[in-house]
């Protein structure tokens, strides 16, 4: 007679999006990992207590969401006097919301904004594991700016804008971080590496432990590529608040194209506003494996039209997809949600579904040097899934081995 196992749940007849290929196979969950059943509890002849049919539904990790500032009412770069706690349940909202849409791992993004907010917010962001309870786990938080440029400010505020004279001292002081000990919340950050101060910090921001990102940024392309030999690893929403491509000076884009250093990973907003699928198609190809899907989604994703806010600005939600700055009709953040990107970056560039699936897992989670446990299937990965039909819609969500 066998004995059961009870935190052991076996999927079958599932298609297993792993090592780049699909292939048919079964996958086994404990404790809210991925394991390998050998040695496990075969050699004991048992057998898992739940046996989940896949219905020969893709199997793939759960997405990643690298740029999200906020959704479903709530914006991450406003917390009022006395409100952590509220601030702390709407953010429990946010990540519960997200995994409806098969995303099991986010980073809360701060757009740029006064010390004061940083002091307050950035205590909150600290990373957190995921379950069904609290929604999708928190990768730590990704501030983007205020060292931005202010001739490429986007929807943010100018008048928080900043340059850093004293280098990384001037920095900590922003975010409230310390300068000798590695920050618990910020893991990444986006920086114009023009602005005073910030190329000679980029290295100081990765010995903490910070991944650091160029983007809102008019640096020309020597200027990207010596800010990624310092140790930038991410163009942030390649295309969107940037100087404009020049076959003299190609700037950020034009790292694309370098062979002189290892190319870096490029965020893009695949919603099919932000960027022309022609655009997506060229760099995609030049640089296949760098693609990370995000979707810099703002307070209206999951709501009807309105006004909302992104940090200080007011922003207006316009039909079902386009958000714009009230004030000057900029673009502000989108709302299309994340699995809606990996299918539009399939439709616009023409990859294998493996390719589209992994530009939202394998390549967010390579970045951040989290791919042992995030972004594959492998053994001794977290158990957080997705099924998948052939276009790419959700079915179902797992986090940490539970389903949603």
């Amino acid at each position: 007679m066998t004995k059961d196992i009870a935190s052991v749940t076996k999927i079958i007849n599932c298609r297993l999006v792993r090592d780049r290929i699909i292939h048919d196979d079964v996958l086994y969950l404990q404790n809210g990992k991925i394991i390998d059943p050998l040695g496990n509890f075969f050699d004991r002849g048992e057998e898992p207590t739940r046996v989940i049919d896949a219905k020969g539904a893709l199997v793939a990790p759960g997405l990643i969401d690298l740029q999200v500032n906020g959704g479903f009412g709530f914006d991450f770069s406003q917390c009022d006097a006395g409100g952590e706690q509220i601030y702390v349940e709407n953010m429990k909202k946010v990540a519960k919301s997200l995994l409806k849409f098969g995303c099991t791992s986010f980073m809360p993004t701060l757009i740029s904004s006064v010390p004061e907010v940083y002091h307050k917010i950035l205590p909150l962001l600290y990373p957190r594991k995921g379950n069904k309870n609290d929604g999708a786990e928190i990768l730590g938080a990704h501030v983007e700016g205020p060292f931005i440029s202010y001739d490429k400010n986007g929807a943010h505020k100018q008048s928080n804008l900043r340059d850093a004279p004293k280098g990384f001292a001037d920095i900590a002081k922003v975010y409230g971080i310390s300068e000798t000990e590695n920050n618990q919340s910020i893991k990444l950050m986006t920086v114009a590496p023009e602005v005073e101060g910030i190329m000679d910090s980029i290295h100081d921001l990765t010995r903490a432990g910070i991944t650091v990102s160029i983007g809102h940024s008019m640096a020309t392309v020597e200027q990207a590529e010596k800010a990624v030999e310092k140790g930038a690893r991410l163009i942030t929403h390649l295309f969107n608040a940037m100087q404009q491509f020049h076959h003299r000076d190609p700037g950020i884009i034009g790292l694309l194209g370098t062979t002189r250093i290892p190319r870096p990973f490029y965020g893009i907003i695949c919603d099919g506003i932000h960027v022309h699928p022609n655009s997506l198609r060229i760099a995609y190809d030049a640089h296949p494996r760098g693609a990370i899907l995000v979707t810099d989604a703002v307070t209206a994703m999951g709501l009807p039209p309105g006004e909302y806010t992104l940090g200080q600005v007011r922003v207006r939600k316009i039909g079902s997809e386009r958000v714009e700055v009230v004030e000057n009709g900029k673009l502000a953040g989108a709302v299309a949600s994340i699995d809606k990107c990996v299918r539009n970056f399939k439709k616009f560039t023409g990859c294998s579904i493996v390719q589209a699936i992994e530009a939202a897992t394998l390549h967010p989670a390579q970045l951040l040097g989290i791919q042992h446990r995030k972004g594959t299937l492998n053994i001794g990965a977290d158990a957080d899934l997705v099924f998948l039909d052939d276009d790419l819609n959700v079915i179902e969500c797992f986090i940490a081995g539970e389903q949603v």
